[in-house]
């Protein structure tokens, strides 16, 4: 099963309209074999708070020119996950410490991931979706190199 011609056309909005105000980790997961409930995941990180709001209000913005409303809009409050749901489409824009903390990435690892064009998609995604992420794997220690 694959996400909706409408699902990836919102999809595509919220992506845009995320990179256009500088998230970062931006990636479109396609969940429909998944889940019953929706198509699409969009995930985008944040560096602040006020940031994780900025980029909810622009993708919000964005889909309703397009004719979108959401069904649901939550967490824009404390401003560390903020989820926008459209039904076929949810959003989620994350603090970079909970995106982290929550790992959505791996958790839909086995769904696919949709290609935006315009917006180029998360490194950590791409590596979690191919099972070569070590983002999160314990670092290395450094070897004495004798110099």
């Amino acid at each position: 099963m694959t996400a909706s011609p409408q699902a990836l056309e919102m999809a595509g909005i919220a992506a845009r309209a995320a990179d256009e105000k500088l998230a970062t980790d931006i990636v479109v997961i396609d969940v429909s074999g998944q889940l019953i409930i929706t198509d699409c995941f969009v995930l985008a990180s944040a560096e602040t708070e006020r940031q994780v709001n900025a980029i909810i209000d622009e993708i919000e913005d964005k889909l309703r020119e397009a004719g979108h409303k959401p069904l649901r809009r939550e967490g824009t409050r404390e401003g560390r996950w903020a989820l926008l749901d459209f039904n076929e489409m949810i959003v989620h824009v994350q603090h970079v410490d909970e995106r982290d903390y929550y790992s959505l990435d791996r958790l839909w690892k086995d769904c696919p991931i949709v290609e935006i064009e315009g917006v180029e998609t998360s490194r950590r995604a791409a590596a979690s979706a191919t099972g070569t992420d070590d983002s999160l794997a314990p670092e290395e220690p450094q070897r004495d190199q004798g110099l």
